[in-house]
Parts: C-alpha cells; structure tokens; sequence
C-alpha cells in the first residue's frame, strides 16, 4: 500500500546551520549536513567527528545525499512559486503593473471598467525601477538630512567656540587684574619702605643707622600661596554656578538664550531628531546631572501663566508621551494654579 509523508521544512534543515540543506552530505553514520558547515566544523575542532553523534567519520570527502538535495532543490522552488502574491479580488497572480494607479493587478483586473484605458506593463519589468525611484527619492531624503546635520554641527562648533573664548577671556582679565593689583600693592610697600628709610637717615644722628624691624618687603606675603589665594577667589566669583541649559535635549519649538533661558516658540526649529532630543513635551534638560549631594536653584519664571520646573533621572523616555509616567519630580504653574508631583 502506498503512502504519502508530508515533508515539513525542519526535515530538511541542517542541524548544524538550521536553514535548508546546501549541498548535503551523508556521514558514515548516516547522518546528513551542508557540506560549507561540516567543513567549518572540522577546521573549528581540527577532527573529522560527527557534529550531531561525535562518531569518527571514516572518509575524509562524503559523498552527495542526491535524495535530500533534490528534495530540498523541490522545496525552494515550490515556496518561491507560493510567494508570488494574488489579487486579492481574483485571487489571480498578480502579473501586471498600472501605471496609472501605480499598483500591481492581474489580467481579469486590466480588462475591468475601473482600469479601462489605462496604461500596462509586466509586472517584472517595472519592479527594479520602482523600486529605483523609491530609493532615489529615500537617498536624497537621506542627503538633505546629512547637509542639515552637518550644518547644524558647524553651527554648534562655531557658537561653542565663541563661548569659549569669551569665557576664557574673563579669565585672563581676572588673572591680569589679579597681576596688576599684586604688583601695585608691591610697589606701594617699596615706596613706603624707602620712605622710612630716607626719614630714619635724616633724623638719625648715627652714621651707621641701624635696621629697623619690618624694612624689608615682605616678600612671602606676595608669593606664598599666589596660586592657591587666586584660585579662592575665582572660586568666589563662580560660586553660584547657574544651570547650562542642554541644546541637543530641548524640544524644536524652544529657543535657547545662552544657555541659561528658554522661551517657546509658535514654530519648529530646523533641528536633528537626535536620541537625546524631547519630541512631545516642550522639555530641555541640564547639561550636568548630580548623583549625590542636596541642590537647590533660584529659577526666574517671570509672568508666564504657565510653566513647569523639575527633576529627572537621566535614563527617562525622551520620545513619545510617557515622560511624567516614571521618575519625574516637578511643580508647575497653570491657570493661577500650582500643582506638584
């Protein structure tokens, strides 16, 4: 009596690579591989066992399992032919490509009312350049986001670096007034200094004055400690740190002031959809996060009639709506209201 056994996929799947046989060899223990894997394997253990049973395989070259490499050759045929996709009306392969609707039909849809007249070509000759304009249109999407992002770059560079001049220049204005009054200072007590000295002469009845106490400069008084005395009181000066504001974080509709305020706009700015960036609530972070310590800040919200002021773990959702879900501490003020959370 005949019998027919339906052939799954996974019979005809190597057990080493789990995709359908390559060019399947049998083993002296009957069993069946890809011949590129049982390579691999040997070359990998430097033997020539079994990789399913480690049994020794006795031949150095297997022969070809003919029977499974047909059946596989079968299998990949027929599941190539059931990929070609049917009208879903005539349930007809679709063979044909409109070019007026620009969407696939088949020969019982191209003589219907609904495409008389209308313009036909085989469907295989219209795939690659379709699929050609879709990917120009994608890869000029894709340059113009590059030449944005590149300008956007150049313009952080260039405003980065004039910050950081501007800053810098403080500092050495500070170090040379710092200069000019040590050196002022110094001078005042060389004058003083000789001053004594000339008054003490003139009253002096001796010819040999003797030195008085405290006639020399004090010259430790000027260059002990100068680094560490002017390094206290540029601390004096940045003692009140105020919070630098995070550009790559905040929302396209906030615009930034020099980092440290921000105002929202009615438009959005034409900036890169980066990871960091906030896209649904109008949100910019700190550019320093602490994880210790007590903090507080003084934050001048003016006449707004509505605001929101808080705190945030560094790994929460930027994308989407899900912000105040989890880890947010806040107040905000809305319709002569304050809430908290």
């Amino acid at each position: 009596m005949a019998f027919v056994k339906t052939v799954s996929v996974e019979d005809l799947s190597c057990p080493v690579c789990s995709e359908i046989f390559k060019a399947p060899v049998i083993l002296s223990c009957s069993h069946s591989v890809c011949k590129e894997c049982l390579q691999k394997f040997w070359e990998t253990r430097n033997t020539q066992d079994c990789p399913i049973c480690r049994r020794r395989s006795s031949k150095l070259g297997p022969p070809c399992n003919l029977v499974l490499k047909n059946l596989c050759e079968s299998l990949t045929v027929e599941s190539a032919s059931r990929s070609e996709e049917v009208c879903s009306l005539h349930n007809e392969k679709l063979k044909l490509f409109c070019l007026d609707d620009e969407q696939p039909v088949c020969v019982v849809c191209r003589d219907s009312e609904k495409h008389a007249s209308h313009r036909f070509r085989p469907i295989n000759e219209v795939v690659p350049s379709y699929k050609l304009g879709h990917l120009k249109t994608a890869l000029t999407s894709f340059q113009e986001k590059g030449k944005l992002l590149c300008f956007y770059i150049q313009t952080q560079s260039e405003y980065t670096e004039r910050q950081i001049k501007e800053e810098f220049k403080k500092f050495r204005q500070f170090l040379q007034d710092e200069e000019e009054a040590s050196i002022t200072a110094l001078r005042k007590e060389e004058e003083q200094k000789m001053d004594v000295i000339v008054l003490s002469r003139a009253q002096s009845s001796q010819q040999d004055p003797q030195i008085l106490s405290g006639a020399l400069v004090n010259v430790a008084n000027y260059l002990i400690n100068l680094t560490f005395r002017v390094w206290k009181k540029m601390q004096e000066l940045v003692q009140n740190t105020p919070v630098t504001l995070d550009p790559n974080t905040a929302h396209p509709r906030l615009i930034l002031s020099d980092l440290t305020s921000l105002r929202r706009s009615k438009t959005q700015q034409l900036v890169p959809d980066n990871p960091e960036r906030f896209d649904k609530y109008s949100c910019a972070l700190g550019s320093e996060g602490f994880n210790s310590g007590t903090h507080f800040w003084d934050v001048e919200v003016g006449d707004n009639s509505w605001w929101i002021i808080g705190v945030t773990t560094q790994s929460n959702k930027r994308k989407g709506a899900d912000l105040f879900n989890t880890n947010v501490w806040c107040v905000w003020y809305k319709d002569d209201e304050y809430f908290s959370q």
